[in-house]
């Protein structure tokens, strides 16, 4: 008959410095208070869906992508321009980002999220609230 390295791991799950039948949060028949910490697995970003129960600008601007806009923006502590007006389609948002396409001038435009200040539509914006069903969302397949 052969034995384990470790004779009571079948009691305590193999974790050292653990007693016969007791958790963490136990001692010899008592509570101590101290509960293990449980953790939810963070949802994770699926390639072409917006992430669920959230609504961030970024979002918003990727549901509208395509769509005229006219971007205000200001730069702090710039001597030559502070505050600037940025008209354009909008091509891309990311975390950080969002890109714009000027239709006159072919002129595209890499602007960062930091500088925003508001963002106008000359048209209804695609937007609905995240929590729940969301008609607007579904061109993005169900997670």
């Amino acid at each position: 008959m052969g034995y384990s390295s470790n004779p009571y791991a079948q009691y305590y799950g193999g974790q050292p410095g653990m007693a016969a039948g007791f958790s963490p949060g136990q001692v010899a028949g008592q509570q101590t208070g101290y509960k293990m910490p449980s953790f939810q697995a963070a949802p994770q970003d699926v390639p072409g869906m917006l992430p669920l129960e959230q609504s961030y600008v970024e979002n918003i601007l990727r549901l509208n992508r395509g769509k005229l806009a006219t971007v205000y923006m200001t730069f702090e502590n710039n001597r030559e321009w502070n505050a600037k007006i940025f008209k354009g389609i909008i091509e891309a948002a990311g975390r950080d980002h969002l890109i714009l396409s000027d239709p006159q001038t072919g002129k595209r435009y890499l602007l960062l999220m930091v500088y925003l200040d508001y963002v106008t539509f000359d048209e209804e914006i695609e937007y609905d609230y995240p929590f729940g069903a969301a008609p607007g969302l579904s061109a993005y397949p169900s997670r």
